[in-house]
């Protein structure tokens, strides 16, 4: 594959020659690498909206919660409050949650909302496990109608796990599991024959009744990193064609 021209600033006769297998190299690979530019880029983008997100809610009034039964999801990260009382039968325990380097659990206990018929989980804080980690601690709730605040929270639908999750019958009739690995949302609608919402509520540390440690922070986003893996492959990208360019771009110097 030859290519000549003639360039104005220099005198001579310049020449691209390139073979088959380098072309179809470039072709396949710069579009590759700004695809996947393009994903780390947009994956900052969302979670710099997230975050932005987060800091809006902070400033916002605190909202009712049974103004928004029928679409609770945008309240996400918003103080809300809510009257009702705790309900133990289907609480859970989610296992390997660390507080200041000390392995323990986050309490999530079922909450029926007065005046209606629906429930919502809320995440009453962290406590320690114990040494034996088949020892589950052992803590009182209390079951009197109370008014609540905390954040709401829309659990990610986005789990790995090697378990297998019941869908059938038989195994829906089994006892009610306390310790689950994570909060799965679909499982739990599953498994508990209760009407409830699809957030939580992350117990405001104001609150000290049924409430335990509660550090409530927004996960590290790691933005710049995402930018950074974004630009890397842009980089890749303008790399493999310059690399390709100077490799097959020669100059045909002419005999005067």
């Amino acid at each position: 594959m030859q290519f000549n021209f003639l360039h104005n600033s220099f005198k001579g006769n310049w020449r691209f020659e390139t073979n088959w297998i380098s072309t179809l190299i470039v072709l396949v690979c710069i579009p590759l690498f700004i695809k996947l530019g393009l994903w780390q880029y947009h994956k900052a983008a969302t979670k710099q909206a997230i975050q932005d997100q987060y800091q809006t809610s902070l400033t916002k009034k605190i909202a009712q919660l049974t103004d928004h039964l029928n679409a609770p999801e945008a309240l996400q990260f918003q103080q809300v409050q809510v009257s009702g009382h705790y309900e133990t039968q289907y609480q859970i325990l989610i296992d390997n949650q660390v507080e200041d380097s000390q392995a323990g659990f986050h309490v999530v206990t079922p909450f029926k909302i007065e005046g209606t018929e629906r429930y919502v989980l809320i995440n009453r804080g962290w406590v320690v496990g114990a040494a034996d980690h088949q020892a589950l601690p052992v803590f009182d709730t209390s079951t009197t109608t109370q008014e609540i605040k905390g954040m709401v929270w829309i659990p990610s639908s986005k789990i790995f796990t090697l378990e297998e999750k019941p869908n059938t019958a038989a195994e829906q009739n089994k006892p009610w599991a306390l310790v689950w690995q994570h909060l799965d949302m679909k499982k739990y609608h599953q498994l508990a024959p209760i009407p409830i919402l699809d957030v939580i509520i992350k117990l405001d540390p104001t609150v000290a009744k049924d409430g335990f440690v509660r550090n409530w922070q927004m996960p590290p986003s790691k933005i710049m990193t995402n930018l950074g893996y974004a630009y890397q492959w842009f980089g890749f990208a303008f790399a493999t064609l310059a690399i390709y360019l100077y490799t097959s771009v020669k100059r045909v110097q002419t005999k005067e």
